[in-house]
């Protein structure tokens, strides 16, 4: 480099099929992160998502959209097409991105990480893996369909771009011990990165607020579920413990945001005569300081044996918000670690819905506890806020380049 000449822009290639403007968790981090990347950091991004909308560039960030089919996710089969369809499309994507210095692969779907390989052999860039969830561990517990040929598959994928990826970032501590002690991971070349939360943008507000007023929950004590509906986090357990504690009516059970899962959970509901629950779908972003207001409380739930191979995003907006919550999930789990680190949410046993209830009355009947775990939510939000871990993101691939 000539002296005096400025440091070329940092040039970053993402895939996975979630993107802007996905309501997914895993697809809003990553348009997060993206857009900070390029507003803040000076870097240049191309993300290689999937459906629905034509290529385009979006608050700096170039998006190349890879064909794929766009069948209701409810089956394994449209599943599977969707995400080889996008897969065979965003192979030919990585020959049209403009060349990188780093290219970062996350799992949506499992096998993105190839396409990913491809770009950067092809390129000579840097290969970093970021482990959303980890397969086929995380297919085994919450997919409907069952295939020895197709876990074997996916263990041999995982471990092979383990290997050939220069960096592969974890979500967590557990996350961590799972990919090297089961995976083979290099612990030198695994770096710990949590997901985070916008705390300037989701801050601690009055519970009597436009959202709670307009939907009758100001005078309630609301319990919580925000995101995802899927098959990782058990809610049925939920649904048992709203069953248990109906007997309290000012006590309801709030269920935010869309999966597969939402028509039988309503449906159970329903056919259970549980008037202390309702669903309301995803809210946008710009509403979710008011949204996360209105609960007193919120559950996080994660299926057991999850622990590890899965890090629920949820919790982050939940400390940034300042409320307290119950986490349904194992002692290794990375919630249960910041609960008791932080001194900002209660354990119930997965599965259990009578602890689980139990756990909701003693915030219920002791509000000055529930206070005190939502105050220390909001510091340890601190922690996790998003310009620290974009921050962490920028440094690792500015290290590599």
């Amino acid at each position: 480099m000539v002296p005096g000449e400025s440091n070329p822009a940092l040039r970053i290639c993402f895939f996975n099929r979630s993107y802007y403007p996905d309501f997914g968790a895993t697809g809003q981090l990553l348009t997060e992160l993206a857009e900070d990347l390029v507003q803040k950091h000076g870097c240049r991004v191309t993300v290689v998502a999937g459906p629905p909308s034509r290529s385009e560039q979006h608050h700096g960030v170039e998006i190349r959209r890879a064909w794929g089919t766009t069948f209701r996710p409810t089956r394994f089969a449209g599943r599977a097409a969707n995400y080889l369809t996008y897969f065979l499309s965003a192979c030919l994507a990585g020959f049209t991105v403009p060349k990188p210095d780093v290219v970062v692969f996350l799992t949506d779907p499992p096998i993105i990480g190839l396409a990913a390989l491809l770009t950067a052999r092809r390129s000579g860039a840097k290969l970093v893996f970021l482990c959303e969830d980890i397969f086929p561990e995380v297919a085994q517990l919450v997919e409907d369909f069952r295939s020895e040929t197709v876990n074997r598959t996916l263990r041999w994928i995982s471990r092979f771009l383990i290997r050939n990826s220069d960096q592969v970032v974890a979500l967590g501590e557990t996350m961590r011990d799972r990919l090297i002690q089961q995976k083979g991971a290099d612990p030198r070349r695994v770096t710990v990165i949590h997901n985070w939360a916008d705390c300037a943008a989701i801050t601690p507000t009055a519970k009597k607020n436009p959202f709670a007023l307009a939907n009758g929950l100001a005078d309630r004590f609301v319990v919580m579920h925000s995101g995802n509906l899927g098959l990782s986090q058990e809610l049925d357990t939920l649904l048992d413990a709203a069953e248990r504690l109906r007997a309290y009516p000012d006590i309801i059970f709030v269920l935010v945001g869309d999966g597969v899962t939402r028509p039988t959970l309503e449906a159970r509901a329903h056919s259970l005569g549980l008037s202390n629950i309702r669903f309301f779908p995803y809210q946008s972003r710009q509403s979710l300081s008011e949204l996360f207001a209105s609960a007193d409380l919120f559950v996080v739930s994660l299926k057991r044996g999850l622990s590890g191979y899965i890090v629920p995003s949820k919790l982050y907006g939940i400390l940034a918000a300042g409320r307290p919550f119950v986490a349904a999930v194992e002692e290794s789990c990375e919630v249960a670690a910041i609960a008791k680190e932080h001194h900002c949410g209660l354990l119930a046993e997965p599965g259990n819905a009578s602890d689980l209830a139990r756990k909701i009355l003693s915030l219920y009947s002791d509000r000055a506890q529930a206070q005190r775990l939502g105050e220390n939510a909001r510091q340890a939000a601190l922690l996790f806020d998003r310009p620290r871990a974009v921050q962490a993101y920028h440094d690792l691939f500015a290290r590599l380049k």
